[in-house]
Parts: structure tokens; C-alpha cells; sequence
């Protein structure tokens, strides 16, 4: 449970690295932004969904984004811990 805990913070600050830098072209990140939906709020979606089942909490989620993922990574029903 530490290593992943370890790497959700390392990939938490890899994205504040990434996304805190300002360039001086307009490319795929300009057009995330304009477009209004992003991957985390996508994935926030699907996973509320098929834990819930409901569409209201899906909307919710989907506006929290990237902070609902982390938390359903950290809080991970014993079957949904597939493993492939």
C-alpha cells in the first residue's frame, strides 16, 4: 500500500510540473482547456458509475475530477481490486 501511495504522490507532483509551465504555443493542453472536459473527469465518470450506479453522483464526481479518482484508488472495494 506504501509503494502506491508513493507513486500516486509522485505522479500528483509530475502533473503540477508538467502543467505549471507555460509555452509559447497552442497545443493539445490549449485544446483540453477550451473543450471543457478533461481526462480525469471522464474517468471520474466511468468509475463512479460502475460503483454506483447513479447519475447524479457521476456529475458530481465528474466536476471533482482527478480528486475523486485519487480518493477511489485509496478507497478500493475488496472486488474491485481485480487482477488481471
Amino acid at each position: 500500500m506504501n509503494k502506491l501511495k508513493l507513486t500516486l504522490i509522485f505522479l500528483l507532483f509530475f502533473a503540477f510540473e508538467c502543467f505549471s509551465q507555460q509555452t509559447g504555443n497552442d497545443g493539445i493542453g490549449s485544446t483540453a482547456i477550451r473543450s471543457g472536459i478533461g481526462l480525469g473527469s471522464v474517468l471520474a465518470v466511468v468509475v463512479s458509475w460502475e460503483r454506483n450506479k447513479s447519475v447524479l453522483l457521476a456529475l458530481i464526481h465528474g466536476i471533482f475530477s482527478w480528486l475523486y479518482v485519487l480518493y477511489f484508488v485509496l478507497t478500493r472495494k475488496p472486488e474491485e481490486r481485480r487482477k488481471y
